[in-house]
């Protein structure tokens, strides 16, 4: 009699149903294990299964199996029904599909690559409260892409410094200040303090331009100080609060967003961490897998590399990750990307940072487009003449991409893109 039942898990004949859950994995099996068991171990500890077989169950423990139904060298797709997943509890979800499953001895590597979420899954999430449109119907910003920056170093300014930095950006033409990742609230950058001079000089930047103004301002913790916060946030008369999802974990992003939306603030999320679990193409999750379920949580918008700057991520992972975000419906990329049709939920803005200057903005937007939040921070603050003139400049290469100009074009009549151009060119960091 067998002791275990993973190959009862394993069954290449099954055709998921509409209402299925469909999950890829790349896997690679241990010592001594083939393809098949080792496959059919993660479908049995994702779903139903156990280390031996059991010897009374009931009749519908059968129908509750996940199965594995194709395997392609080390890919392997399975479907789960739609009963193993209570409705609308993604951190539920993700204790199935990313839990003990990457602790087991049968597998040497393991990665999540993507999932679909049938529409009676969807149905009991909300998504992104604003969409891309109604972002930059609060923003009064059309055709081009939305601007922001952190002000440099991201932390050691007081409140008052951070405030004056922002201004500087804000009346260079950008439409957001932002905190780094690591700011919240600094012994000599309270939260509050932070909140009460960005407020101050939100208001004269908008006086003096005439334009919207905004930030995205930091305000992971635990989950009732991320309330207080918020709150400070809507009175203050801010639209937006930003979260470091991954670290602050999916159900404080899930309960956030619901408070967020309730004090009409929307949500910048940040992936500080990610990387710890997707860089990794062999083991971990996948950044794609990781915006997909922030847009079905429901944040406005999130992190999505540049492909041109400092941070990991191909032109071609940075284009589906924005595809993911901002499409209806996304068509299968083999071995990267699953088909996912979102229905009615709305849209979120990617987000393009991380050692990014003038030279590099027309890049970045052949990927992206128009829609997308672009940061540029290093790259205007450290512009030969100051935040404001490196702010203009990186306005002026959006403009020229626009214009379908080069940037040499450009700077024969912009003064700071040429600064900029004589500073950085096209230099990509590394």
């Amino acid at each position: 009699m067998a002791t275990d039942w993973y190959m009862d898990f394993v069954d290449t004949s099954h055709e998921p149903g509409k209402d299925e859950l469909i999950a890829l994995f790349y896997f690679e099996p241990a010592a001594g294990i083939s393809r098949e068991e080792a496959a059919g171990r993660i479908a049995s500890e994702s779903s139903t299964g156990t280390w031996t077989t059991l010897t009374t169950l009931p009749d519908r423990m059968k129908g509750l199996q996940a199965t594995v139904f194709e395997i392609e060298g080390n890919y392997a797709s399975i479907s789960y029904p739609l009963e193993l997943w209570e409705e609308g509890n993604a951190v539920q979800l993700m204790s199935g599909i990313a839990g003990n499953i990457f602790g087991m001895k049968a597998l040497r590597n393991l990665r999540l690559i993507d999932v679909t979420f049938p529409q009676a899954y969807i149905s009991h999430f909300r998504g992104p409260h604003f969409g891309m449109e109604g972002i930059r119907k609060m923003m009064k910003v059309h055709g081009r892409p939305l601007t922001g920056a952190v002000p440099k170093p991201k932390v050691g300014f007081s409140a008052r410094e951070h405030a004056k930095v922002a201004y500087e950006t804000w009346m260079g033409g950008f439409d957001f200040a932002k905190d780094d990742e690591n700011l919240t609230s600094t012994s000599f950058n309270r939260f509050e303090d932070r909140v009460g001079e960005m407020t101050r000089l939100r208001d004269r930047a908008e006086q003096e331009t005439g334009e919207t103004k905004s930030a995205f301002l930091n305000i992971t913790a635990d989950t009732e100080t991320m309330k207080k916060r918020a709150d400070l946030l809507a009175e203050s008369g801010w639209n937006y609060a930003m979260i470091d999802v991954v670290v602050a974990g999916t159900a404080a992003v899930a309960t956030m967003r619901d408070y967020c939306s309730d004090l009409g603030l929307a949500i910048h999320a940040h992936r500080a961490m990610h990387a710890a679990f997707s860089r990794n193409r062999k083991h971990g999750i996948s950044m794609q897998f990781l915006a997909k379920l922030m847009r079905l949580i429901g944040v406005s918008q999130i992190h999505t590399g540049t492909a041109v700057g400092k941070l990991s991520g191909t032109k071609k992972e940075v284009a589906l990750l924005a595809d993911v975000l901002r499409e209806q419906r996304v068509n299968a990329v083999p071995r990267l990307l699953l088909d996912q049709d979102w229905g009615g939920m709305k849209t979120a803005f990617p987000v393009s940072s991380g050692g990014l200057h003038p030279g590099l903005v027309p890049a970045v937007l052949d990927i992206y487009g128009c829609d997308l939040v672009l940061l540029v921070s290093g790259g205007i603050h450290g512009h030969p003449d100051g935040t404001r003139a490196g702010a203009v400049a990186t306005m002026q290469a959006v403009e020229a991409w626009r214009e379908g100009l080069s940037l040499e074009e450009k700077a024969k009549h912009s003064r700071e893109l040429a600064r900029a151009l004589g500073k950085w060119g096209y230099v990509r960091p590394k």
